[in-house]
């Protein structure tokens, strides 16, 4: 592959149904849908070398029960195990602001419900802002960690940010706490491009990312 000529390590997929077509979805059809995007991702997963599936696990909204979404996603990821372990594709479980599992206790509770090593955490360090802190989220997560995401947030107004300027992530307590619990998997950049200066963003995102992981900021 092309990817191995460069020297690009492709380590995740993300499911692409999971926010249109639900695993809580009241409908069965809907659901299975959604369950058949899974199985493509592992397939490409395993074509390509990737260890892992990203999945938002649950949607909820005023038609969809925090309930339901619990019960309805648990029972289709449950029926996606055995393709899991037959592909040697992990599905993780990425925190997201899906106005589902808020808390720390309850998103390892979910994952160890499976009881499973197929099922893991794809966390996002700048998702979490909005309701909690990463430096509690990864120690609770501990040794269920699979991959980690991050991105810039500023909790006083409420945006996006770069990983470091007007960013509201403690940066330092973060690689701390993936140190505690001896994280040493891939740690991704989830930002846009710079659509002014593409090239020179991207070496911003690496210069950040080399002062974050070096505990340096």
């Amino acid at each position: 592959m092309i990817s191995n000529q460069v020297g690009i390590d492709l380590f995740s997929v993300m499911n692409a149904k999971h926010w249109s077509l639900p695993l809580s979805h009241p409908d069965q059809e809907v659901r299975t849908g959604s369950a058949q995007g899974v199985i493509d991702s592992i397939e490409t997963a395993a074509v390509i070398g990737a260890s892992t599936v990203l999945l938002v696990p649950a949607v909820v909204n005023p038609e969809i029960s925090y309930e339901d979404a619990y019960s309805r996603s648990q029972a289709e990821i449950k029926n996606l195990i055995p393709v899991s372990e037959e592909k040697n594709v992990k599905i993780s479980i990425e925190n997201v602001w899906n106005k589902f599992l808020l808390s720390p206790i309850e998103f390892v509770n979910y994952i160890d419900e499976f009881e499973s090593d197929c099922i893991g955490a794809y966390f996002d360090v700048g998702n979490i802002l909005l309701y909690g802190y990463p430096q509690h989220w990864i120690r609770s997560i501990g040794n269920r960690m699979d991959k980690v995401h991050i991105k810039g947030f500023n909790t006083n107004g409420f945006r996006w940010t770069g990983l470091i300027e007007d960013c509201s992530i403690d940066w330092n307590s973060v690689m701390a706490a993936l140190s505690d619990i001896s994280y040493d998997g891939y740690i991704t950049a989830e930002l846009g491009v710079d659509q002014n200066d593409p090239i020179g963003g991207t070496h911003k995102i690496s210069q950040d990312m080399d002062l974050i992981i070096a505990g340096e900021v």
